[in-house]
Order: C-alpha cells, then structure tokens, then sequence
C-alpha cells in the first residue's frame, strides 16, 4: 500500500511539474509543490511504519509503535511549513498577474491521469480502512481520523486532500482560460494551500494526542470492560483503563474480582493466564491485571 502510494506521488509530481511549466498555472505549479511535498512525506511514513514494528525490549517495554507518531508529526509539520505556506504565496503572487495561460490541454490531461493515480490510492486505503471501520462500528471518516495507524491515516488524509486540491486546480485553470484573468488560477493556488494547511493541522493535532498518551474512547473502554467481564474467572470489573501505545495497539490496566475461592498461587496463575488470553487479541499489546479490593 505504501510504495503503491509513493510510486503515485512520484509520478503525479513529476508530470504536475512538466504542466506547471508548459501552461503557466499558477494552481497547477501549487499542485505540484504539493506532490513533492506528498513524495517527501511518504518517506516518513515509511519510517514510521517500521519503526512501529518493532518488538518490545528492555529499554522500551511497551514497544515502539509512538515513535510512529514523531514521524508522522514531522511529516504534518513538513506540509503545513511547505506545502500550505508555499501554495498560498504563490495564489497571492498571481492575484495581481494578467495574461492568459498555454496549452491547457496539457493541463487537463495532467490533472485528469492525476486524478486517476491518486483515486487508486484512495480506493486503496479506503478500502483496508473500512475494514477496520466495520470491526469498530465506525464510518470510514470516523475511523481515518480516530485510528492508531498513523500511517493509514496520514496516506488516507493525503490522498483524499490531493483529490480536492485537483478539482480545485482543475477549475482554477478552466476560469484562467475562459476570462483570461490569472486571478482565478491564484485563487485556486490559496485554496489549495488552505486545504493542505487544514489537513496538516488535523494530522499533527492527532499525532499530539497520541504521543501524549491518548486513553481509549469510552465505546472502546465499554468494549474492553465487556470482554474482560465475560472471562469465565472474572467475577465482576472494578477498574480498566486503556491506552493507545502504537498503531492498532492498546495497554490494558484492570482490576478484577475473581469468582470463587483461591490459593494465593492460583489467584497470581489465573490474573496470568487472563492476561495472555487478553494480549491474544489483536488490539492488545500489554494487559496488566491486579485482584480488587472486597469493596472495590
């Protein structure tokens, strides 16, 4: 998905600029700048991905799924430095230009085989989205924003923001054309440096609460509550708490009464064996069981 995605960006940057150049669109040269800042930012995710992948040791026993989100935050910094303070200098640049454009053909035809790449993309990520959508009862917007996955989530916000800025860059050129005033491509080049600006915020906001340490919204942590208290040994749950450590990874703390009476050393095998079962599930990446209290 990832070098489906970069090979993408690659390309689409490559022929936005040759457009750039040849029609003089000042919304098609902001295009550009924002494919090579997408290409730029792949790279990162990237990072980030494989970063995440690796297994807790010593010195990180919770694993290394956050550092996923320092990547991931560059890159959202990278955009909003680059791509949305660029794109807006430069419509407001061409605000005062006049003169008409050339072979808008060129441009169409660009925009056109570039909105075909970056809609396989999106179709793509969509689609591995929705699935995860589904398991959590979420719509597909919902869960791009909510998910852990910052790789999915940056590659989706990419994708869905370059198809945007290309309707954009389309309409801004076709007004070009049609009045001979550059002030609607500058205008177009504003707009698409704003929505760009728009969704580096969102992704870096995002980055920032999971590297703060984001708990489980309360849907979740009703679900998690829900599957602890249906363990056969599970009496009943007098505290759970759970925290997003890296993509599609959670740390469970929970406090629990356990049905029956018990040695000491059944009481420490059973919270044991609770919590292997718990880290069997795909979300769970570290469960910590404790005994409650008689009045807990």
């Amino acid at each position: 998905m990832i070098i489906v995605s970069f090979l993408a960006n690659v390309l689409v940057a490559i022929a936005k600029t040759g457009a750039a150049l040849i029609t003089r669109s000042s919304s098609l040269r902001t295009e550009a700048v924002h494919s090579w800042v997408d290409v730029g930012n792949e790279c990162f995710v990237v990072v980030a991905a494989r970063k995440s992948l690796r297994p807790a040791d010593e010195v990180r026993p919770f694993g290394y799924g956050r550092e996923s989100y320092v990547w991931s935050l560059f890159a959202s910094i990278g955009t909003l430095m680059f791509g949305a303070v660029i794109g807006v200098w430069q419509g407001v640049q061409e605000l005062g230009a006049h003169g008409a454009g050339a072979h808008y053909v060129v441009g169409y035809v660009v925009i056109g085989v570039s909105f075909s790449l970056e809609g396989a993309s999106f179709v793509q990520t969509a689609t591995q989205l929705g699935k995860g959508a589904d398991e959590l009862g979420r719509d597909l917007f919902e869960h791009a924003l909510a998910t852990s996955n910052a790789t999915l989530r940056a590659i989706f916000t990419e994708d869905f923001t370059a198809l945007l800025a290309l309707v954009v860059a389309a309409l801004g050129m076709a007004l070009h054309q049609l009045t001979g005033d550059a002030i609607y491509d500058g205008v177009g080049s504003i707009v698409i440096g704003l929505l760009m600006g728009v969704a580096a915020v969102m992704l870096i906001r995002r980055n920032v609460e999971l590297l703060a340490g984001k708990p489980l919204e309360p849907m979740l942590s009703a679900r998690l509550v829900s599957a602890l208290g249906a363990e056969p040994e599970v009496e009943c749950v007098a505290f759970a708490y759970g925290e997003v450590i890296g993509p599609e990874r959670v740390m469970i703390i929970a406090s629990v009464r356990l049905a029956g009476d018990h040695t000491q050393a059944e009481l420490a095998m059973t919270l044991r064996a609770l919590e292997h079962r718990l880290m069997s599930y795909r979300y769970v990446g570290l469960a910590v069981l404790t005994l409650a209290t008689p009045d807990g």
